[in-house]
């Protein structure tokens, strides 16, 4: 129980800030040290760690967690070495830390150059998954950040057992463990408060849901990156390759359909609904899922009889999050791309087809953060994309966007270097 929320938070601020000192003079081979120190911790305190998130697990059943939930904060054996291999990752990235951006001899004799610098210290706020705490700190650390991080009530004990081994492994560094903080208490009120703490905090990352993001974008007086929150599309042109695209929606729906980049909408021309439709439910209803359509798409449903719920504005613009698909025929590109500015987060979106006009028309007015050609919607994450583990997927326009690497974690300083130059 924290007696004084207030008091509690400029604790850690203060405790990070210092951290972060120590953190930002840290040479390439130290950081992987420390990086290989931690995979070594959480390997070492394996059993404790698993102990723990089966402790979360059973009272989210107890609590009558939806199973996409429990899906999502359940870390077992086989995640577990998944999410200690990504280490090995962002070990081997390129530390974009030091960096020379870009550099000039001014006419009056000043050297100018910009160079890439860590943000300070980071404050992450984000629900269910365990994983995302090594994530964040691995990412964080390799960039010489220091980070506050507050995970969901639902997974408090793994999230503990996590940040646990990963500040004994600081500790053996011969570094502060304070650089890596979990919030201890699941008080909301400690959320408001760490949103507030810009004396401290340099940015802040919200991974959760509409209301997280909102809460953050209202409430912080530290900068937000706003993104998390995937409502995703598939485009099946007139000229998709029908057979190829069944497996390419599939992939998108059903991989993984718990997470933020899976398949929400499918989007058919009416030239190939008779053809694409009938393929497309008898495949993906022997995989469990459930739908949402339009009219067009509901008759052809009926025929086969198939059930089909009718589509509303509402179903549109609901990130599912589960093994529900929502659908609808189009007439033409170009209502396609309309149905996807009215209703996508601006997550991840995609066109199927062997137009080569048609591709590049999609790409150049559908205006999210990734957009594919022949692709899954799946692929719009850090890891996939070569940048290591992701602190989140941006939906913003301004300094970061898509999956955020290590890149997005540092800032920019000016370097002037002169000859005891004065200005005239």
């Amino acid at each position: 129980m924290i007696e004084n929320n207030q008091q509690y938070l400029i604790q850690l601020g203060q405790q990070a800030k210092q951290a972060s000192y120590s953190l930002a003079s840290l040479t390439g081979a130290e950081k992987q040290a420390l990086l290989s120190q931690i995979a070594s911790s959480l390997e070492a305190n394996r059993a404790t760690i698993i102990e723990a998130n089966m402790r979360d697990v059973a009272m989210a059943k107890d609590n009558g967690l939806n199973e996409a939930m429990i899906d999502r904060l359940l870390l077992n054996d086989e995640r577990l070495s998944g999410v200690i291999a990504d280490i090995d990752n962002v070990i081997n990235l390129a530390d974009p830390v030091g960096t020379e951006l870009e550099s000039q001899l001014l006419d009056n004799g000043l050297r100018l150059s910009r160079r890439r610098v860590p943000l300070g210290v980071i404050g992450v706020i984000y629900e269910a998954r365990p994983n995302v705490t090594v994530d964040i700190a691995v990412l964080a650390l390799k960039t010489g950040n220091a980070v506050i991080l507050r995970g969901g009530k639902e997974t408090l004990q793994s999230n503990l057992a996590l940040s646990a081994a990963i500040r004994d492994a600081l500790t053996q560094q011969g570094l502060p463990a304070d650089a890596v903080q979990l919030i201890q208490s699941a008080d909301r009120a400690l959320v408001s408060g760490l949103l507030k703490l810009d004396r401290y905090v340099d940015m802040i990352v919200p991974r959760g849901g509409q209301h997280l993001q909102r809460l953050c974008a209202e409430q912080a007086t530290i900068p937000v990156i706003l993104g998390g929150i995937g409502i995703c599309h598939l485009y099946a042109d007139k000229d998709a390759d029908i057979a190829k695209s069944i497996d390419v929606i599939a992939n998108a729906k059903v991989q993984r359909p718990t997470v933020c980049n899976a398949l929400d909408t499918v989007l058919v021309h009416e030239s190939i609904a008779e053809a694409l439709l009938p393929q497309l439910y008898t495949h993906l209803c022997a995989l469990g899922v459930t739908f949402y359509g339009c009219q067009g798409a509901q008759v052809i449903a009926n025929k086969l009889g198939v059930a089909i719920s009718k589509a509303t504005e509402e179903t549109y613009g609901n990130e599912w999050l589960a093994l529900t698909l929502g659908i609808k025929v189009v007439s033409d590109i170009d209502t396609a791309i309309e149905h996807i500015r009215t209703y996508s987060s601006g997550h991840s979106e995609g066109i199927l087809t062997d137009n080569i006009h048609a591709s590049a028309h999609f790409l150049n007015q559908v205006d999210s953060a990734a957009v594919y050609v022949n692709a899954s919607t799946r692929f719009t994450d850090g890891g996939q994309f070569g940048l290591g583990a992701e602190v989140a997927v941006s939906t913003q326009k301004l300094h970061a966007r898509g999956p955020m690497g290590l890149e997005a974690l540092t800032t920019y300083k000016w370097i002037g270097v002169g000859d005891y130059t004065a200005r005239s």
